[in-house]
């Protein structure tokens, strides 16, 4: 019999809902920071932050999601991501804002679902599918469709 592929996600909590994003793609995450704010982008790019020299841009996907934005606590922290926003180009960093961080969790592609339309108020084109653990489901985004594409490059 085949053993269907293992993926690892790093999970993290928005709101009361559990997302997650391959691990392939997570830098690093950092505890929050003062984020500077870039006149002109969309409201859900917070702004910049500066890590080791480098500028990376930093979304707030919660507003992304039409929500309130992201409050800071001792539990909010900033996951940058590397991202791979098309063939031609390099990889981007990205940050994005979490209420809380939660693990990394190994998912067998056999256990991954489809996004099903549930009329939850993240719009289908922002996710993957479903991963689950146990018992626990979480949503994986697809974080390449949430970012825009021009955002990231004018603020990095």
């Amino acid at each position: 019999m085949e053993q269907s592929q293992k993926n690892q996600f790093l999970t993290f909590r928005i709101e009361q809902e559990i997302f997650g994003v391959p691990i392939e793609s997570v830098r690093e995450v950092l505890d929050y920071e003062p984020i500077t704010r870039i006149p002109g982008t969309a409201d859900y790019m917070r702004g910049i932050i500066n890590l080791r020299g480098a500028v990376v841009a930093v979304a707030d996907i919660k507003k992304r999601f039409g929500m309130q934005p992201t409050a800071e606590t001792d539990n909010t922290c900033i996951i940058v991501l590397e991202l791979d926003m098309s063939p031609e180009e390099e990889c981007v960093s990205v940050g994005i804002l979490a209420d809380q961080v939660l693990e990394v969790a190994e998912v067998f592609s056999s256990d991954m679902q489809e996004h099903p339309d549930l009329g939850t108020a993240i719009p289908a084109a922002f996710l993957r599918g479903l991963g689950k653990v146990g018992e626990q489901f979480f949503m994986v985004l697809d974080v390449v469709g949430i970012i825009d594409r021009t955002l990231a490059h004018n603020v990095s």
